[in-house]
């Protein structure tokens, strides 16, 4: 059987589709192809990297992606994570994808001490973990 892909984007593919797709791929990789990409490539977040490691789920060796067309019209479930995204999103072409939208705050955004900031990407990747159980269990 072959899995479905689900294709987390976002802007940059720096922080929030980089945490959907390691949740993804830890708790439902057994049932889903997980790839994540950005409209454009910022690198990946090492404070990122780091709130995941805390959760046990280690991101350390994603890349940081363009759009690819060709998976974006093989995706079952396209998934934005912020606003910029879904509304940039390039055209697909396939009427058999599901195009949903999870919108997160940036914590790359956030300011103040790097614990305050820390604590930013830590409530947005506890946020970014439920929603993916939830698409896991519910498939929702």
């Amino acid at each position: 059987m072959d899995k479905k892909l689900v294709y987390f984007l976002c802007t940059g593919n720096s922080c929030r589709s980089q945490m959907a797709d390691g949740f993804m791929t830890a708790i439902g990789g057994h049932l889903y192809e997980v790839k994540s990409a950005g409209l454009e490539a910022h690198g990946l977040n090492p404070r990122a990297v780091k709130v995941m490691s805390e959760a046990g789920v280690d991101i350390s060796n994603n890349t940081s992606n363009v759009i690819d067309p060709d998976l974006l019209n093989r995706a079952t479930y396209v998934i934005t994570l912020c606003g910029h995204a879904d509304e940039h999103c390039p055209i697909i072409s396939n009427p058999n994808v599901t195009k949903w939208h999870w919108g997160f705050e940036d914590p790359a955004k956030a300011t103040g001490t790097e614990e305050e900031i820390l604590n930013q990407f830590r409530a947005t990747r506890d946020a970014i973990k439920a929603r993916v159980e939830k698409f896991v269990v519910k498939g929702e």
